[in-house]
């Protein structure tokens, strides 16, 4: 087996399915809470719960999850060094090298390694849902957590933040799950299935 083939490390795949279900739930049921009071002027066709109360459960039931994965990889992160190994060094020069070749159509996929792109990419997903939790506690209890509602500005502008944060992380999303397409090696690394042994 080759490194290219070697799959992914078992905490990176645990932490990347459980969180990728984890948001699904999230950005569903976020949706259905959205649909009761919309920002702007369209409603999502789809949502979970079927009604606000039930959006909301699914809601505060993922977010726990979430946020207890992202500790989990956080934590994994850092003491494995995939930060270290994986993220970095990231300079302007290189974002903007791959970005040009990314948009000619130039950009050689490695599934060993990162690229500029990915980094930065990877990086502003994770910023973007630290956010959407810190917004999502200012909104969930704007008198509890009344310091940090504040900080976003009150209650009526870290709800937009946390609908702002929320399509950021659809558009990664949606722009991740087109790469994956493009070059399907990559998921078979996040999904390992052992080959048989030829006879």
């Amino acid at each position: 087996m080759t490194d290219r083939e070697r799959p992914r490390p078992l905490m990176l795949r645990l932490t990347h399915w459980v969180g990728a279900a984890a948001m699904l739930c999230m950005i569903l049921s976020g949706w259905q809470i959205y649909n009761a009071s919309p920002i702007l002027p369209f409603t999502f066709p789809i949502g979970l719960g079927g009604w606000l109360g039930a959006g909301i459960a699914w809601h505060i039931a993922a977010m726990w999850v979430l946020m207890l994965d992202g500790l989990v990889y956080l934590v994994w992160a850092l003491i494995s060094g995939h930060f270290r190994r994986d993220f970095l060094p990231l300079s302007p020069r290189a974002f903007t090298r791959d970005l040009a070749a990314a948009l000619h159509f130039r950009l050689a996929h490695d599934t060993d390694r990162y690229n500029a792109v990915q980094r930065v990419l990877y990086a502003g997903v994770l910023i973007a849902a630290i956010f959407a939790v810190l917004t999502g506690l200012a909104i969930w209890k704007p008198v509890q957590f009344a310091p940090l509602t504040g900080l976003f500005g009150g209650y009526p502008t870290a709800r937009v933040l946390h609908f702002c944060m929320m399509g950021a992380i659809v558009l990664f999303l949606i722009v991740h799950v087109a790469l994956v397409a493009i070059v399907p090696a990559t998921l078979r690394r996040m999904i390992y299935v052992p080959r048989r042994a030829r006879p």
